[in-house]
């Protein structure tokens, strides 16, 4: 027997429903996800600024790491007025730049013309314009997050998770995710967060994940990498844990799951984040860890005898 069609097997009543939020949250999402595209437009923009400049023959980026920076931005706006040398732009750079003064003066050694003033101008002229656009839409997405406050603020609680990580995964999975996802695995499928499980014959083959909502997994990822950075706290040592394994890409996908996870019980429960703590996978296998530092200080000709702490 041959498929069925979808239109019998729905009146079955063994297809599920496609998640439709209401209608605010449908809002909500439509402002978060063109305030990416903007902010993307910005970068963009940023782009070509550096491009244009290496264009002209300045390694201004050579030298200075943030392009974005004051520094940086005083200097690349005293360069379109054209009235300072290139020593004067250098005693501009301040804070850790200082030292690097005689580098600047160096980068900044071009052949600048009208032309790429003219284009670095107008590139600045649009990210000013873009800019005033994403103040507008953050004011709106404020008014739609006032119903949602709790959930806002709860799920800010989550190490990595920011004002617009928050606003964000909102948008995408709703307030209430357990009304539409019975489990966390439902919703990170869902999502295309989580690992796929392809094995045959007792052979695993390609774990990698399903498209699923590329908006919710980009949150997650930045938020993923925000909290690897942030110290004493559970999903750092999860990163440093997995990276030597499963490389850097793999790795932020584990912990975007997990922060995934984490918020669907957060908006389930209206609890705060339950913060486990930098020594969490220590304590889980303390003897294993113990021995593997053991070894490795006899490999070093130590002689070493472990004795518990009575605290």
């Amino acid at each position: 027997m041959g498929r069925l069609p979808d239109c019998r097997l729905l009146r079955a009543g063994l297809l599920r429903g496609s998640f439709v939020p209401a209608r605010d949250i449908r809002e909500l999402r439509d402002l978060t996800r063109y305030e990416r595209k903007l902010v993307q437009a910005i970068s963009a923009e940023k782009n070509r600024i550096q491009k244009v400049l290496e264009d002209a023959n300045i390694k201004l980026s050579s030298v200075v790491s943030d392009m974005s920076g004051v520094s940086a931005t005083e200097i690349i706006e005293e360069l379109i007025e054209g009235s300072l040398s290139p020593d004067e732009l250098a005693e501009l750079a301040g804070g850790r730049l200082k030292p690097k003064k005689a580098e600047i003066a160096g980068a900044l050694r071009g052949n600048f013309t009208d032309h790429h003033k003219f284009m670095i101008e107008s590139s600045l002229s649009h990210i000013k314009h873009l800019e005033g656009i994403i103040g507008e839409i953050e004011e709106r997405i404020s008014e739609l997050l006032k119903p949602y406050q709790e959930e806002y603020e709860l799920l800010q609680t989550i190490p990595g998770v920011k004002e617009k990580g928050a606003a964000s995964i909102i948008a995408e999975i709703g307030a209430e995710p357990d009304k539409n996802f019975p489990s966390p695995e439902r919703i990170s499928s869902w999502a295309g967060i989580a690992p796929g499980n392809n094995e045959s014959a007792g052979k695993k083959k390609s774990g990698k994940t399903t498209k699923g909502n590329k908006n919710l997994k980009a949150t997650l990822t930045e938020s993923a990498w925000a909290a690897a950075r942030k110290k004493d706290c559970y999903l750092r040592s999860k990163y440093h844990s997995l990276i030597g394994r499963r490389g850097k890409k793999r790795t932020l996908i584990a912990i975007g799951h997990k922060i995934l996870i984490s918020a669907y019980y957060i908006l389930k429960d209206k609890v705060p984040y339950n913060e486990l703590g930098s020594n969490y996978l220590d304590l889980r296998k303390v003897n294993k860890v113990g021995n593997n530092l053991v070894k490795r200080l006899e490999r070093l000709d130590y002689k070493v005898d472990l004795e518990a702490s009575t605290a």
